[in-house]
C-alpha cells in the first residue's frame, strides 16, 4: 500500500512537470526512503496511527529558468492532491540554480576591472602629484558566484578581484 502510494503521488508529480513543460530527461526519481516509526526510540508508538512513512525525491536539472520558477509558484497545485512538499533544510536542500556561462562574461568582467583598476591608479597619481605609467603586472583573481540574495537564488552575483600594480613617475 505504501508503496503504491508513493508511486501514484510520483506519477502526479511527473505529470505536473510536463505540463510544466519540463520533459523525461529533465527529471528523475529517487527510489523511496521508508522509515519504520517504532524503531525510533523516542516515539510513543500507542500514538502514531501509521507505522511506516515514505519519501520520494523527484529531482529537475534543467537551463528552464523561468520554467522551473513557474512551477515553484504552483506547487501549491500539488497539495491539491495530497502531495506533501518538504522544505525542511535538514532533509531537502532548497532550490539551487547553478550559473554555467562564465567565459562567456569572463572577458567583459577582467576589462572592467581593469579600466577600474586604472581609474583608481590615476587617482593615486594625482594625489601624489605622479603620472600613471603603463601596467607593471596584472593577475586575474579569482572568480566568485553568488545567490543575490536567498530569496532570488536565479539572480546571481558574479565578482572578480583582479590584481594590477603600475608604473608611477614624478
Amino acid at each position: 500500500m505504501l508503496f503504491s502510494n508513493i508511486e501514484s503521488k510520483n506519477a502526479v508529480v511527473v505529470n505536473f512537470l510536463k505540463e510544466k513543460g519540463f520533459e523525461e530527461g529533465e527529471f528523475s526519481i529517487s527510489a523511496p526512503s521508508i522509515t519504520d516509526r517504532f524503531a525510533q526510540g523516542y516515539v510513543d508508538t500507542g500514538k502514531i496511527p501509521f507505522r511506516y512513512t515514505g519519501t520520494s525525491t523527484i529531482t529537475v536539472y534543467t537551463k528552464k529558468v523561468d520554467s522551473v520558477i513557474i512551477a515553484l509558484k504552483r506547487l501549491i497545485d500539488l497539495g491539491k492532491f495530497g502531495i506533501v512538499i518538504n522544505t525542511d533544510e535538514y532533509n531537502v536542500p532548497k532550490t539551487e540554480f547553478l550559473f554555467t556561462n562564465l567565459n562567456a562574461v569572463k572577458p567583459a568582467m577582467i576589462e572592467e576591472a581593469t579600466r577600474n583598476a586604472r581609474e583608481v591608479a590615476e587617482k593615486f597619481a594625482t594625489d601624489s602629484k605622479s603620472r600613471l605609467g603603463k601596467i607593471k603586472n596584472a593577475s586575474q583573481g579569482q572568480f566568485s558566484i553568488d545567490n543575490r540574495d536567498s530569496n532570488t537564488p536565479h539572480i546571481k552575483k558574479i565578482r572578480v578581484v583582479s590584481t594590477i600594480e603600475y608604473y608611477l613617475s614624478d
